[in-house]
């Protein structure tokens, strides 16, 4: 939805599970096994690996279900030659343009992500402020504190319709939420990287 607000009119989604509440053209695949086949057919791209296996927690599991796809899919985008993003935790192994927080948009989230693009060097658009309350979208537990509760800061509701609001995503359900950003995020990703692109097209023009 970010890229689509930015300027992007075609936006095609992949995933290996169905989304049946993708807002968007949707194609039920392998990632990877599409951008191989099909990348060079589109503008940019949009990588976001699968975080568990990266994430600093206890409550994720260490043993080796969640696979490692950082090096991989960058090594593939690399290849395709295609502008791109890859997005994902802290504790990933991305080398970051920058990092992104909800507070940086005036969000009740914090949510860090980091963001790799060649094609992207500008810095994040505020710095991060944790003084606000905010709402804990991870959903654990499911309770009036949220997932950040420490009994001194005073927290927003954790409940769908605050989770909604906060990222700005009123399309999806709270499972779905757990695992989302914020449109912010690659709305403000997105401008960039359409400029990026028009002024390489300048480039290859003259």
């Amino acid at each position: 939805m970010g890229y689509y607000r930015a300027g992007f009119t075609e936006i095609v989604g992949v995933d290996i599970n169905p989304q049946p509440r993708y807002p968007f053209t949707f194609v039920q695949a392998d990632a990877l096994e599409f951008a191989r086949e099909h990348g060079r057919e589109f503008d940019a791209i949009h990588a976001s690996p699968p975080c568990q296996a990266y994430v600093r927690s206890g409550m994720v599991a260490k043993d080796g279900r969640h696979p490692k796809l950082v090096e991989v899919t960058r090594q593939l985008l690399q290849e395709l030659g295609v502008p791109f993003v890859i997005e994902n935790v802290p504790g990933s192994p991305l080398r970051p343009s920058f990092v992104l927080c909800g507070s940086m948009f005036g969000l009740g989230v914090r949510r860090h992500r980091l963001f790799e693009s060649p094609s992207l060097f500008a810095l994040a658009p505020a710095t991060c402020d944790h003084s606000r309350p905010i709402t804990g979208v991870y959903g654990h537990p499911h309770g009036k504190g949220g997932a950040w509760r420490n009994g001194k800061r005073p927290m927003l509701p954790s409940d769908k319709a605050t989770w909604s609001r906060e990222l700005g995503i009123d399309w999806m359900e709270p499972r779905e939420l757990a695992q989302a950003i914020p449109p912010a995020y690659t709305e403000y990703i997105g401008k960039q990287l359409l400029e990026a692109i028009r002024l390489a097209g300048d480039t290859l023009h003259e």
